[in-house]
């Protein structure tokens, strides 16, 4: 007689032929839990995985067991010492440039242009990462340049998610992202998103460039998304978790 429990059934599809449904169902109990979440109850485990309860109190258990997760007295529960273990080894092993340049790769592929990330260093940008984009006619930022905050759509973007008060702050934080036509270098525009890591703080911002003959307003702003999409993917590999979907309403046509 043939059994199969439900450790042996592979998952096919957008799970891929290899996955183990068990680990599969296990791991999203982890990712369940967010830095707000302290606790959570069964119920609410239940809602965040689509997984049943009576799945998920097995699978917590089995967590439990080597101490993946801990049940608390009032029957919630929460993340054990060895999820905490994990973390810090992937901190202590943690190494920006491997996670930072594949996502400005295939930033770059998508777009056809130069993919840049700057973060900040007292009142200045550095670019601390860059890949080129596959046009002949390109814009050119060494890595490790220094430049203004207060000019470009990089450093205004790390301007407006530090805090800095006015317009066209005010702009930048509702629309989620920031464009620049010769902004800081005549006939050079770029499009740029915040990057955050762990408890939203901002790391720095990520951007495309290129020539105004080719980046005019309207391809700016056909390819926003994009890059907002890329900063959010950068943004959870950095803080170690999953990337939601996240979608911006249609911007308006602003620019400084």
């Amino acid at each position: 007689m043939n059994r199969k429990s439900d450790t042996s059934v592979a998952l096919t599809g957008d799970e891929g032929p290899s996955a183990v449904i068990a680990v599969t169902r296990a791991l999203r109990v982890l990712e369940a839990f967010g830095v707000n979440d302290p606790q959570l109850s069964l119920a609410e485990l239940s809602r965040r995985t689509g997984i049943h309860k009576t799945t998920v109190l097995r699978l917590a258990r089995t967590l439990a067991a080597d101490n993946y997760l801990v049940q608390k007295e009032d029957g919630s529960w929460r993340l054990g010492r060895a999820a905490g273990w994990l973390g810090a080894c992937y901190q202590a092993t943690f190494n920006v440039q491997e996670v930072v340049e594949p996502v400005l790769r295939e930033l770059t592929i998508k777009t056809g242009e130069s993919a840049s990330f700057y973060i900040r260093e007292g009142q200045q940008r550095t670019c601390l990462l860059r890949v080129e984009g596959p046009q002949a006619i390109r814009h050119h930022v060494r890595i490790g340049a220094a430049l203004p905050l207060d000019s470009g759509s990089p450093g205004r973007v790390i301007l407006a998610f530090s805090g800095e008060p006015g317009e066209p702050y005010e702009m930048i934080r509702r629309r989620g992202f920031h464009l620049s036509l010769g902004e800081r270098e005549a006939e050079v525009s770029s499009v740029s998103a915040p990057v955050f890591g762990l408890h939203w703080r901002l790391l720095g911002s990520m951007c495309i460039s290129g020539p105004t003959s080719r980046l005019g307003e309207e391809r700016l702003l056909e390819l926003a998304q994009t890059v907002v999409d890329a900063a959010n993917k950068l943004s959870y590999a950095m803080a170690g978790s999953q990337r939601p979907a996240m979608q911006l309403e249609k911007p308006s046509t602003w620019h400084p």
